[in-house]
């Protein structure tokens, strides 16, 4: 059990409501107020207009279990022991948001194992991923068992292997069942529901909202995807020379994910132009969507009286590389896979349109929402409170992230990857292996020239390399004791 528990609340519980938007696999370049003026993102918008945005957020791993696991424990995925999807996660903050009074609700993904675990949640409305094929294919979540109910069968690999054009449609695919039953659709409007016909209690929420998408198989409603089809949208060049340069395990894993079908995803090594565009066009409509889904939440918290009172934060768990740099989905170290949105909305609590370009760890909001709650935030988080900065005081941002990773089934050729970058540098370390990464983030924002064996920055290559090393030792100090917490 959780130690740190905040003592009992009072029948007049004013704490605010605290909404989580999660989506899976979305990248930073997917909101129009952001810069992106491809997208049509009305309601994100107005969150980005009226809220706090950190425009450097990074995730702590870059796939969905181990992303998730730190952001709800607020520690490195070295400390919790969830390196990769499937890993065991059974405990979180929540738990502690549950003890000191708050009614804690779960609609849509999380991504824990097993899938039902409690982790703090009063109720929990389980939807999983999209295109379950390996662990869980036979787990029958919420949107299954809607399906079922509907006499519909699911759009999935098994019936998308049956396409002609299969393995050049990049993952990407009409849904062609009813529209409510796409899965943001069916996550959004069940969230919904419950907004509006659960009674109301005399204590606080926490409502976890966890969307499906965008992550593959990228599948929106023929009508959403028609005018992003037509728009120009960005695609970053892929040279041979950058792919010469990838360390040998993201070269092996793209030539893996050509030859398995990862989450209904044939990657191609070489595709065209035009296959491109059809799968960021479908990718991108899947965001629209689920923006459509955010403003009818936003509107049932109106509806039930809850909005004035209420902190919405929206981020994801990491984004997707879309074919830029050669790679399909997540597993590298990528800005367009560690970067992600982070917006904290609350008109009266929090000024709104500010920009906060210090870095930060996206775990770092949890022991914001800790100490929102009022609830002792425990000595070992190796997740650093963002409340200043939300509160316009003196805040002091991180000077260095990190992410990392161990092998799994897709990143099979290296036993443990790091990220460590600074705003004006990245590295990206194989462990026991004399390749690597550097990248120049002022010169190169693209990250596509590595200077990894670049004899004229090897000082920088140490320095970063130090960083990793007293990181790692710090961290062992600090949460010598991290167990407590959880046991």
């Amino acid at each position: 059990m959780l130690q740190h528990l905040h003592p009992t609340f009072t029948m007049s519980d004013t704490r605010p409501n605290i909404i989580l938007i999660i989506t899976d696999q979305q990248r930073y370049d997917t909101i129009a107020e952001l810069g992106f003026p491809y997208m049509d993102t009305p309601n994100l918008d107005r969150l980005v207009r009226e809220g706090v945005i950190f425009t450097n957020c990074h995730i702590s791993a870059p796939s969905c279990a181990p992303s998730r696991a730190s952001l709800f424990t607020g520690y490195f995925p070295h400390t919790t022991g969830i390196f990769k999807n499937a890993d065991t996660w059974r405990h979180s903050w929540v738990e502690l948001l549950n003890k000191s009074g708050y009614q804690c609700v779960n609609v849509g993904k999380m991504h824990t194992t097993p899938f039902e675990t409690p982790l703090g949640f009063h109720e929990r409305y389980v939807v999983e991923n999209k295109d379950r094929f390996l662990e869980g294919r036979y787990y029958f979540d919420e949107w299954d068992k809607a399906l079922a109910a509907r006499g519909l069968v699911k759009q999935q690999r098994v019936l998308y292997r049956e396409r002609e054009d299969y393995n050049e449609c990049l993952g990407a695919f009409d849904w062609e069942l009813p529209a409510d039953m796409q899965s943001d659709n069916f996550v959004g409007n069940m969230a919904t529901w419950w907004l509006k016909t659960k009674p109301k209690l005399d204590k606080p929420m926490f409502l976890e909202i966890g969307f499906p998408g965008p992550h593959p198989p990228y599948d929106p409603t023929p009508n959403e995807v028609a005018p992003y089809l037509k728009k120009e949208l960005p695609l970053l060049e892929v040279t041979d020379e950058e792919l010469e340069n990838q360390p040998p395990p993201f070269k092996a894993m793209r030539k893996h994910n050509s030859e398995v079908d990862h989450d209904s995803v044939v990657h191609q090594l070489n595709p065209s132009q035009e296959a491109r565009h059809r799968q960021r066009a479908y990718y991108l409509a899947n965001v629209t969507m689920i923006d459509k889904k955010v403003g009818e939440i936003l509107q049932a918290l109106e509806e039930r009286g809850d909005l004035d009172n209420s902190v919405v934060i929206f981020t994801s768990d990491h984004g997707d590389c879309l074919t830029d740099h050669g790679h399909s989905q997540k597993w590298t170290m990528y800005d367009t896979i560690t970067r992600i949105p982070m917006i904290v909305w609350s008109p009266g609590r929090f000024e709104g349109n500010r920009k906060i370009d210090g870095l930060c760890q996206q775990m770092d909001i949890g022991p914001a929402i800790l100490e929102l709650a009022g609830i002792e935030v425990p000595d070992s988080l190796e997740a650093r409170s963002v409340l200043p900065a939300l509160e316009d005081r003196e805040w002091n941002e991180r000077e260095v992230v990190f992410a990392e990773h161990s092998r799994d089934g897709i990143l099979q050729e290296t036993e443990f990857m790091t990220m460590v970058r600074t705003h004006e540098w990245k590295l990206v370390h194989f462990l026991g292996e004399p390749f690597g990464q550097l990248f120049d983030l002022e010169n190169d924002p693209d990250e596509v020239n590595n200077l990894w064996d670049d004899s004229n920055y090897f000082i920088k290559k140490f320095e970063l390399l130090g960083k990793l090393r007293e990181w790692r030792i710090r961290s062992s100090l600090v949460t010598k004791n991290w167990a407590d917490d959880y046991r």
